[in-house]
């Protein structure tokens, strides 16, 4: 794997990790009792991105090492006991 292979799958894993991570911890105005006037009760009331893409990177870092470890075990789909292709079966 090139350098630039590399670092664009960390780039998709570090994306798709951001969107599992977002969620967790955020409290919209309603539960905080301070509702901005203007905004929908439902938004939230502090987001703490720093926060979540510190973590973000820490993940997708530990998803990028078990990748990388997959990747290099030699294991391929065949491998696999549940996967055949149709004109093995």
């Amino acid at each position: 794997m090139t350098i630039g292979s590399a670092i664009a799958i960390y780039f998709v894993i570090w994306w798709l990790t951001l969107f599992m991570v977002l969620p967790f911890g955020v409290r919209s105005q309603h539960d905080s009792g301070t509702i901005a006037h203007g905004t929908d009760p439902g938004a939230p009331a502090g987001v703490n991105l720093w926060k979540k893409a510190l973590w973000t990177t820490l993940l997708s870092g530990v998803f990028f090492g078990l990748f990388l470890l997959v990747m290099n075990s030699g294991v391929t789909l065949d491998d696999l006991p549940f996967f055949r292709p149709p004109s093995d079966r």
